[in-house]
């Protein structure tokens, strides 16, 4: 057994986040109820310091400054010093990235705050230097020795702003949208997007799924050949480069380069099961079989490294590993060294070097190599003069090998909690999955992670919990996990006709609107009435590389109002729209959610319907065409939903094509219904 010189309270915890730093020197604590009385109590400062398993720059600030003793003194002799794992507290996190924003102008990981005793914030900043952070607090706690009345004032004027950064204030405007309004939000998006290399402009570039989803379904309602080239370009420089993991599938967090080459290796559920979604809708309009490929590899990844017992999955993989040394190092279980790649790989290796780009161009650190795609398959084939059959079986075979020997490396740190928000967006990528190639392996993974939430996560009096570990639930919900879980179960529903998805979704919605909903705003605070509140109680609306919790809260009651016929809940996503469309309108990029349901109010929205033995059969024809403008009902009996009722016979088959409720002629056959929605047959 190792023993260690320091231990703190984080040894009781469950995040690996937190226990990563339970033998620091600084006596740590987590945020709590009792940590909060304490810093009152004893009328002291707190620090509150945020972060994630992953998150590298993390790992460099505790190295530098957490595990120094005379730091640890520092801290330990002025303050009540409080670890946040982010990703199990996001609440505590929006508050305080809130106000380093409002203080220095941007945020990032870590999050370094200090606050009064009662938690209003008086500075804060992202990572420091040792000598930094050792300057920052000295001056600080001299400042709240000596002059507390000061910092009185500062928190008072900060807090105020904390509080109207995100005040939503209900539009009572005529309500109105239009395809030239919706046409002059992509114009001024453009401004920001990088139409040679994908992505947005300069680097860092993060992989942003849900922009990258809405402008797919905008380019291809509105035949935008230009905004359709630009998704086809960043969905392959991020598949080509460093970002994607050519040898065993899956995304890293962003790309530090503008090229996507070099990645930050972190790789997140969230991220992967987002793209996993973006990926199969894709390949559905273009056909491309790299976009196939990425979406294989990537649900193979995810059930290799992230996959727990239970059949959810876990948070995380770390950006650093053990190197041959023994030390921590990013992107240390990902690179090559050249002579061993040509010890492994022997006659292939002048093939593999150009198809993977083993150059001193592409060299990563301490001559390693970062394996990354630029040429084509077809420059491949003329330059080595070789069949397409041939290079995919050694594209293959060098796959398998390399991923054997890879294995027997120090595998990057596992976060293994499961969140459900980031289970429900993976859930809806295996949703996807199965609905685009028809492959039943992806249905059964779907329904796993849904009876998952549903028997494990879900509560009796109708809530849910957050956070899984060790066989336990814990933290109530957040509204990004009830809207995340809301919208895989529509989608559920969309691929199996099991009202039983439909109909929960529809009990966690009226859940929200219980305990979430603001009667002000019409919009959904991001916390729950039964929550202890925080400084202040937030309403999250910009969508980011996860949507919002509002903008997928209005999809989703854009949804269940047409499946239900529910004036409330259209109304309610009207009314929610129509409050940040200003907003939306002149930064679309943070809103490309909110963007995916104004297109629905300017173009037509179809509800279709299938009833008879053959629905499934059916609803697989329709399946094979991308229609985002849609939903699907569906039943081989009677049923008792109203867009159902009144439509099913014994001895036929029928599609009801329908508009708002009105239903154009029924039709037996799948391309006559494809007509109606005029989709073209290729």
């Amino acid at each position: 057994m190792i023993k260690h010189k320091h231990t703190n309270k984080l040894i009781s915890e469950t995040s690996p986040y937190l226990l990563q730093h339970a033998h620091n020197p600084v006596n740590w604590y987590a945020w709590n109820d009792e940590t909060l009385e304490l810093a009152q109590k004893e009328n002291k400062l707190i620090l509150i310091s945020i972060g994630y398993a992953a998150c590298h720059w993390c790992h460099v600030m505790e190295h530098e400054s957490f595990e120094d003793v005379s730091v640890a003194a520092i801290m330990n002799k002025n303050f009540i010093n409080i670890k946040v794992d982010r990703e199990e507290r996001p609440d505590v996190d929006q508050v305080y990235m809130n106000a380093v924003q409002l203080m220095t102008g941007s945020g990032g990981w870590p999050l370094n705050c200090i606050a009064l005793p009662d938690g209003r914030p008086v500075w804060g900043g992202t990572y420091f230097t040792k000598e930094n952070w050792i300057s920052a607090l000295k001056q600080i706690a001299k400042l709240y020795l000596e002059n507390p009345e000061k910092m009185e004032e500062y928190a008072t004027q900060l807090t105020a702003g904390i509080k109207q950064s995100d005040y939503i204030i209900l539009n009572t405007l005529k309500k109105e949208y239009s395809i030239n309004e919706l046409n002059t939000s992509i114009e001024k998006w453009k401004d920001y997007i990088d139409m040679d290399l994908g992505g947005s402009t300069g680097a860092p570039k993060f992989p942003m799924p849900s922009n990258y989803q809405f402008l797919l379904k905008y380019a291809v309602q509105n035949n935008d050949e230009k905004i359709m080239d630009y998704v086809n370009t960043t969905l392959t420089n991020m598949a080509y480069g460093g970002l994607y993991d050519q040898i065993g599938g899956g995304f890293a967090r962003y790309s530090v380069d503008a090229k996507w080459h070099i990645p930050h290796f972190e790789k997140m559920l969230y991220d992967n099961g987002q793209l996993i979604s973006l990926y199969a809708n894709a390949y559905l309009v273009t056909h491309n079989p790299l976009y196939k490929q990425v979406v294989f590899e990537t649900t193979a990844f995810l059930e290799r490294e992230l996959m727990d017992k239970t059949g959810a999955f876990y948070s995380s993989l770390d950006a650093d590993s053990k190197t041959e040394k023994g030390e921590l190092e990013e992107g240390a279980f990902y690179v090559w060294k050249k002579e061993e790649l040509k010890t492994i790989l022997k006659g292939d290796f002048d093939l593999f070097s150009d198809y993977y780009n083993i150059k001193d161009s592409f060299k990563w650190e301490n001559e390693t190599y970062h394996l990354n795609r630029i040429e084509t398959d077809d420059t491949i084939l003329k330059k080595f003069n070789i069949s397409q059959e041939e290079l995919d079986k050694k594209v293959t075979s060098w796959k398998t090998t390399l991923l054997k020997t890879r294995a027997k490396k120090d595998r990057p740190r596992l976060d293994d909690k499961i969140l459900t928000s980031w289970n429900a967006l993976t859930l809806k990528g295996y949703i996807d999955a199965f609905r685009v190639f028809d492959n039943k392996h992806y249905l059964e993974r779907a329904l796993k992670i849904a009876n998952f939430i549903d028997k494990v996560q879900y509560k009796s009096d109708g809530s849910l919990y957050r956070n899984y570990k060790n066989g336990k639930s814990s933290i109530n919900a957040y509204l990004i996990d009830y809207a995340t879980t809301i919208d895989a179960f529509i989608s559920l529903y969309g691929v199996t006709l099991d009202e039983q998805w439909l109909n929960t979704a529809k009990k966690l919605t009226d859940y929200c609107f219980d305990h979430f909903y603001d009667d002000s705003s019409k919009m959904f605070f991001f916390t729950s009435d039964k929550d202890k509140q925080l400084i202040t109680r937030k309403i999250e609306t910009e969508d980011n590389v996860i949507p919002s919790s509002n903008s997928i809260m209005a999809n989703n009651l854009f949804m269940l109002g047409h499946y239900f016929v529910n004036p409330t809940y259209l109304k309610n996503a009207d009314q929610m729209l129509h409050n940040v469309k200003e907003t939306v309108s002149k930064y679309a990029g943070g809103g490309s959610k909110w963007l995916d349901l104004y297109a629905n109010y300017v173009s037509d929205f179809y509800e279709i319907a299938i009833v008879g033995k053959e629905a499934h059969q059916k609803l697989r024809e329709i399946n094979q065409k991308y229609i985002p403008n849609k939903i699907i009902v569906g039943s081989v009996t009677e049923s008792k939903l109203p867009l159902l009722k009144y439509k099913y016979s014994e001895n036929t088959t029928t599609i009801y094509v329908c508009i708002d409720g009105t239903c154009q002629l029924p039709v037996n056959d799948t391309k006559k219904a494809l007509e109606q929605i005029k989709i073209l047959i290729k």
